[in-house]
């Protein structure tokens, strides 16, 4: 039985509506995953999992959110060669760049031996009903791509 943890950072609750669909897509496909938030989280708990999902809203014109910083800075001494990976977060596109948390989280993993299996999912500030939806079944195309 694979093994999936997600982690997440959250302001509005958005993100966190996102990790809760995925969270439930996971469990649908048959994993219990690990969700912690990321300040409850360190960085070196990821290789102890077979699958690894970040989720983080983008701060700023293009940043990490503050309370991810830590975390990131803590992925430099991890090893994940082999292991799945795959990243969301809300984002806004009244910025210049849309989500780009999302791929510098994404790009970091890769950087430190994650496969990545799923294209980072990026919604729109809060997701609807059809982006839960979308939410829901990223979780379990995740799962899929563990077999």
């Amino acid at each position: 039985m694979s093994t999936v943890i997600v982690v997440f950072a959250s302001m509005s609750g958005n993100t966190e509506e996102m990790a809760d669909a995925i969270t439930a897509g996971i469990r649908a496909a048959g994993i219990e995953p690990v969700v912690k938030e990321v300040m409850d989280a360190n960085a070196s708990e990821l290789e102890q999992y077979d699958g690894i999902v970040l989720g983080a809203y983008t701060w700023g014109d293009g940043e990490l959110p503050d309370e991810f910083l830590d975390f990131y800075e803590e992925m430099n001494g991890i090893h994940l060669e082999g292991q799945k990976i795959a990243v969301f977060g809300s984002a806004d596109s009244s910025y210049p760049m849309f989500g780009a948390a999302v791929d510098i989280l994404t790009e970091k993993l890769q950087e430190r031996g994650g496969i990545k299996v799923l294209e980072g999912l990026k919604i729109e500030l809060n997701p609807s009903a059809d982006e839960r939806e979308e939410c829901i079944q990223y979780g379990k195309s995740f799962v899929e791509s563990l077999a």
